[in-house]
């Protein structure tokens, strides 16, 4: 049972530290020409699968797009983090 505990709270974390790297990566692409940085190609490497089904999702025209792939992934991974993850915990617990 300790271990079923133990791998639920590194999963939460690593949920939690998924959505801090969207938020990051969302604040980060205002900024011009940080793309050639290494910290932020990193960030991309580690958060392009989340967004990239996403990525079709804008709202305006082709010519002033929206974006709304990492909000829409950010509100996923909460999804899953404070419905699905508890839900399999308990039911691991009952086991």
């Amino acid at each position: 049972m300790i271990i079923i505990i133990f791998v639920y709270q590194v999963a939460d974390k690593v949920l939690l530290i998924l959505m801090y790297a969207i938020i990051l990566r969302a604040l980060l692409s205002w900024i011009p020409n940080l793309p050639y940085n290494a910290f932020v190609r990193i960030l991309h490497d580690i958060t392009d699968p989340l967004i990239r089904p996403f990525e079709r999702l804008q709202f305006g025209g082709p010519g002033f797009a929206i974006g709304l792939a990492p909000l829409i992934a950010y509100f996923v991974l909460m999804l899953v983090r404070s419905i699905l993850l508890p839900g399999i915990l308990s039911i691991l617990l009952r086991l």
